[in-house]
């Protein structure tokens, strides 16, 4: 009697406690970022202010927020503070419809998939007028 209690217990502790040893720690993911490709994903623009770097930006700054999924698995990135990842003042050059332009990141876009990017008004408009509002098909890279 008390083996088979014993032994319905252990199962159930090992079941319930599973998925808190699989789960990974914060600043110990792998990173499937690769800083030397061309990517493409949808532009978007937004109104800065104090953005994830510890910046504070205007609409007239030449700048970017990449998705937080790039952002937060970024190589060298520990996850603890933001205003500390290495993609942090990184330039990256869009390239849309026949127009370009060249961004600093400064922020993470929390709205974003893995290779959207998310623009200043300023460098939304060096790409297309505000009023298109999302832009298909970016192709970017960092510099």
């Amino acid at each position: 009697m008390f083996s088979t209690k014993f032994n319905v217990f252990l199962v159930l502790a090992i079941t319930i406690s599973l998925p808190v040893i699989a789960a990974p720690t914060c600043g110990s993911q792998t990173t499937d970022v690769d800083t030397d490709e061309t990517n493409s994903g949808d532009g978007t623009w937004f109104e800065p202010g104090l953005g994830a770097c510890g910046f504070t930006n205007s609409a007239s700054d030449f700048i970017v927020a990449v998705a937080e999924g790039f952002f937060d698995t970024y190589p060298g990135y520990n996850g603890v503070n933001p205003n500390d990842n290495p993609i942090c003042g990184r330039q990256i050059t869009a390239n849309y419809n026949g127009q370009s332009v060249t961004v600093e990141v400064v922020d993470r876009c929390t709205g974003c998939s893995t290779f959207d990017l998310d623009f200043s008004p300023s460098a939304f408009e060096a790409l297309a007028p505000l009023s298109v509002g999302r832009l298909h098909n970016v192709e970017w890279s960092l510099d």
